[in-house]
Formats: structure tokens, C-alpha cells, sequence
């Protein structure tokens, strides 16, 4: 059982290396043919998408996973990684949540993207991470802090989104200002920034409730081989 999710997890962190890769490259020639002048920005815009971010995350549990179930000592994870874990699931499952009910539909010019390759950031990825948090072995129980933790990256990520993209120039689109995705673009509503401050809202509220999941799945459960009791 170990190995078989110790493979499946180095598979996983291939698949998503190779779809970050070509999403980047596909992103590169859209960029050529809309006339980017400033590649550093572009590719500074490429890796401020929060997809991308969870993704990359994503390869490092994955590896670092991995070789735990490969070469520790124990039968359960350290506690860091274990909270680590918890993490990079939240931000994923989030990620998938998302993308399939807000962005899913919307249609964009041909050739934007990799069709394989968001299939894999946006769905595959996120299913899998969640299957691996239930059923592979190694998971410890999380303090209910743990929360607190996990929900400070996607609040650092939209300050540093809201603060940025006003003065951040997209020129493929010919805009002074660029945003990762469009609820976050208050020029697109009439509501403006209301309507901003109500999807921050409502995607921190399931990022709480992912994040608590997650604990209380940690406590509740245990996972094979790691049978230790649950921390207050």
C-alpha cells in the first residue's frame, strides 16, 4: 500500500510539472503573438494565478510524501507535514471547487489554453489530493488551530492579488490593470468592489469550512498505520 501511493504520488507530481510546463509554454506564444513587450511581468502574472501556486505546491507534497512513505522510520507522517498536507489539499480541493462552478463555463479565445493540461490543474489534481488525504497512510491527527494556519496563504495571496493588479499593465488584453480571474475584477461588475468583497467572502468561507473538514477528517478517522490520538 505504501508504494503504491508513494508511485502515485510521483506520478501525480510529474503530470502536474508537465502540465504547469506546457500551460507556461502555450501562455508564451499567446503572449509572442499579442505583442508582450515585458516577458517579466508576464510570467510574474503566470505564477501569481492561484491555480498554479496550489499546483506547485502540490509537486512538493507530493515528492516529499512520497518519500516518506518510501523511507521513514515510523508508521506516521511528522506532524509539520501532516499540516503541510492539510494545506495544499485545502487550496486544491478550493481550486477545483472554483474553477468547475465559477470559470468552468466561460469561454475564452481559442488557443489560450492547453485543454490536457487544465484538466489535470483543475480537476485531476484536486480529486486526487483529496482521495490521497482520506486513504493513504501516515496521516496524524491535527490540532483545530491548524485552521488558523492553513487559511493564511489564501489571505496573504488575495491582499497581494487586490493590492497589485490595479497597477499591473495586461497587454495582451491592451488593459492598464490585470486580475488572475475575473470575479476578482471589479471593472467587470457594476457593483464594483462590493461584488469583490462578496466572491473574498464567500471563497474564504470554503476554505474554512475545507480546512475544517480536513482537521476534523484527521481526528475522526485514523489513518492506516498511524494510530496515535487526536491532539487538543
Amino acid at each position: 500500500m505504501k508504494i503504491g501511493f508513494a508511485i502515485a504520488r510521483v506520478v501525480l507530481a510529474i503530470a502536474v510539472v508537465a502540465a504547469i510546463i506546457s500551460q507556461l509554454n502555450q501562455s508564451y506564444l499567446n503572449w509572442t503573438a499579442g505583442g508582450v513587450t515585458n516577458y517579466a511581468i508576464s510570467y510574474v502574472n503566470f505564477f501569481s494565478y492561484f491555480t498554479i501556486e496550489s499546483n506547485s505546491a502540490t509537486v512538493v507534497v507530493c515528492l516529499i510524501g512520497a518519500g516518506l512513505l518510501l523511507f521513514r522510520a515510523g508508521s506516521a507522517d511528522p506532524q509539520w507535514f501532516t499540516g503541510l498536507r492539510a494545506a495544499v489539499v485545502t487550496y486544491m480541493t478550493v481550486t477545483g471547487i472554483v474553477y468547475n462552478l465559477l470559470l468552468r463555463g466561460i469561454q475564452l479565445e481559442p488557443g489560450t489554453t492547453v485543454a490536457w493540461s487544465n484538466e489535470i490543474l483543475h480537476a485531476v489534481a484536486p480529486i486526487w489530493m483529496l482521495l490521497d488525504w482520506f486513504f493513504a497512510p501516515g496521516r496524524t491527527p491535527l490540532r483545530w488551530r491548524a485552521i488558523g494556519g492553513i487559511v493564511v496563504f489564501p489571505l496573504v495571496w488575495v491582499t497581494y492579488t487586490l493590492i497589485r493588479a490595479p497597477f499591473t499593465p495586461n497587454e495582451v488584453k491592451g488593459n492598464s490593470y490585470w486580475y488572475p480571474y475575473p470575479f476578482f475584477d471589479p471593472n467587470l461588475s457594476p457593483n464594483g468592489y462590493l461584488s469583490v468583497a462578496l466572491y473574498v467572502i464567500l471563497i474564504a468561507a470554503v476554505i474554512g469550512a475545507t480546512a475544517a473538514g480536513l482537521v476534523w477528517v484527521s481526528r475522526r478517522f485514523a489513518s492506516p498505520r498511524a494510530m496515535v490520538a487526536p491532539p487538543r
